[in-house]
């Protein structure tokens, strides 16, 4: 008799055909099962994906982790960033009613091949700037349905190196062939041991470097700190080691990240300048279409994400995603980005200008970009 019975299925135990029939239907339900997943995954976790198909996805999980502003020679200095650490679990496969059919490893073979989604370290990282716009960027890409991006800040190449590729790889989304895994983490740039480990991981991955006026992240960058610590001194004590003298103080981790000509000579060492891309952080709130175009390009991706996802917000002076058919409530970023900025002396904004000058003018250079930050 058939596993199934031989009535409900008109398939007798000694029937080749009908074995071979009952095997092409199993393979051909789980293939559907798959790529239905592997679908729910390159959804964005923001846009759309709310027929319910999909509910079972999560954004990835973290814990508050207080970003050090260290100085270069080791010394911290009143930290704080808004992004979260994955926990040690975060990139534990999801349980789903689908897991139960689908293979620990996401896939299955049908019609002669593997089908399926998974888990791979990255082929993009995006590595700074803190303040620049590396939030906004990652979220725009998710749109994107051939990128699959952790949400989450892994800190991976700067942190937590010594706990090795596996448990790195685990945290990552898992993603389809064709499919390009990213993630951020703007303190890499600035992370001298960063580049040697990323080109060890793999000498052909892509880089992403949004850039912004270092003056005006600066400031930013000020203005996230006393979010979290309002008792400390003034962006104007701060700024100076003798403001006597005009005596700039370059190991402040504010102005320190700005010096961006320094940082890039460190991954030139590693990395030629046609594996990386940098992105005015400027042009990321103004014409965010325009910039993201250039992303896809430089990814080797079709330019799917166009002006038809943004919306202006005149309110918090940032674009916000939204869906192409102009239905749903529009996606902003969370309440931290568009804070507003302390007033600042403006002589001292102007003895920054003249201390940035000749390092942007630099930078311009070895990119071949001029951000016009004068």
């Amino acid at each position: 008799m058939s596993v199934f019975g031989s009535e409900g299925w008109g398939l007798g135990a000694g029937s080749g055909s009908g074995r071979l029939a009952m095997c092409s239907v199993l393979s051909f339900s789980l293939l559907c099962l798959s790529l239905l997943a592997a679908r729910c995954h390159s959804l964005p976790l923001e846009a759309g994906n709310q027929d319910g198909v999909c509910s079972h996805q999560q954004p990835a999980q973290g814990i508050p982790s207080p970003d050090s502003t260290a100085r270069p020679g080791g010394q911290e200095l009143w930290a704080g960033q808004d992004s979260a650490e994955p926990q040690q679990g975060s990139g534990a496969p999801e349980a789903t009613a689908m897991s139960a059919l689908i293979p620990a490893n996401g896939t299955v073979k049908a019609g002669g091949r593997w089908w399926g989604a998974l888990r791979r370290l990255p082929e993009a990282l995006i590595i700074g700037v803190k303040k620049g716009g590396t939030r906004a960027l990652l979220e725009f890409m998710r749109l994107h349905p051939s990128v699959r991006a952790l949400g989450a800040e892994p800190h991976f190449f700067d942190r937590h190196y010594g706990k090795g590729l596996q448990w790195y790889r685990n945290l990552m989304p898992k993603a389809l062939d064709g499919q390009i895994v990213m993630e951020k983490t703007p303190r890499y740039f600035v992370t001298a041991e960063a580049p040697g480990r990323i080109h060890a991981m793999s000498k052909d991955t892509k880089l992403i470097v949004v850039v912004r006026d270092p003056v005006t992240r600066a400031v930013s960058d000020y203005t996230q700190i006393i979010s979290k610590a309002p008792g400390i001194p003034g962006f104007e004590t701060l700024t100076f080691k003798n403001r006597t003298t005009g005596l700039i103080d370059a190991s402040w981790s504010p102005i320190w990240i700005g010096i961006y000509a320094q940082h890039l000579e460190n991954w030139l060492q590693y990395f030629p300048l046609s594996q990386m891309h940098f992105v005015s952080g400027e042009k990321l709130i103004s014409d965010p279409a325009g910039e993201l175009g250039k992303v896809q390009d430089f990814l080797g991706l079709q330019r799917m994400i166009t002006d038809e996802h943004f919306f202006f917000n005149e309110t918090k002076g940032f674009p916000c995603l939204k869906k192409p058919q102009g239905n749903g409530k529009p996606h902003c970023l969370g309440k931290t980005k568009g804070r507003i900025h302390p007033d600042i002396d403006l002589g001292v904004i102007e003895k920054l200008r003249e201390f940035y000058r000749p390092y942007n003018h630099h930078f311009y250079q070895m990119t071949g970009q001029n951000f016009g930050w004068e």
